[in-house]
């Protein structure tokens, strides 16, 4: 499942990037680095997760998410709509980026959502969590506080999804790109 020290094949999509219509002057416009798109993984605070229901409709909502050994990890209660649509089809993607036309770095990850069960696994999940998101989840008055322990005992599900493709849309002042990374 992991993907870290893979490397993705890598393509500059110019249909939707400058490339199709440069701007005079401008340098060549490049696919967006896979170890970027990590740092930005790594970085987000919030992700939006899609699942589709049993009968087909779309289920969207954010999720707090860790990049962790080149799998992104996010969690549920067992209860929820997103587990419930998980256990049914396991196909997922989660997005991330910004709301600038002119800045940023938008990320989508398609994949499969796998329950994790190892406790080893649990606990780095946690670490990572802990690192990440700090007294959000640490401090007692965090939003999060109690989250290990949820993981810990199966009151919330832990979803691991290796990205089997992810695309990048990025935005430098007024330089479009797009790039799609496939696993």
């Amino acid at each position: 499942m992991p993907t870290q020290g893979k490397q993705p094949a890598t393509d500059l999509d110019a249909r939707y990037s400058s490339a199709l219509n440069p701007r005079p002057g401008a340098a060549d416009v490049t696919a967006t680095e896979w170890a970027e798109a990590q740092r930005q993984l790594e970085a987000a605070e919030i992700f939006w997760v899609s699942t589709v229901r049993p009968d087909g409709r779309l289920h969207v909502t954010p999720v707090v998410a860790a990049w962790h050994g080149g799998v992104l990890y996010f969690s549920t209660g067992r209860t929820e709509q997103k587990a419930k649509n998980l256990a049914h089809d396991g196909h997922c993607a989660l997005t991330t980026g910004g709301n600038s036309l002119v800045e940023g770095l938008d990320l989508v990850v398609e994949g499969t959502a796998d329950p994790v069960a190892d406790p080893a696994v649990l606990e780095e999940v946690i670490n990572a969590y802990e690192t990440k998101y700090g007294p959000h989840i640490t401090s007692p008055e965090g939003t999060f506080h109690g989250i290990g322990d949820a993981f810990r005992k199966g009151d919330a599900v832990v979803f691991a999804v290796a990205p089997a493709t992810a695309y990048g849309f990025g935005r430098n002042g007024g330089v479009y790109t797009h790039t799609r990374w496939t696993f």
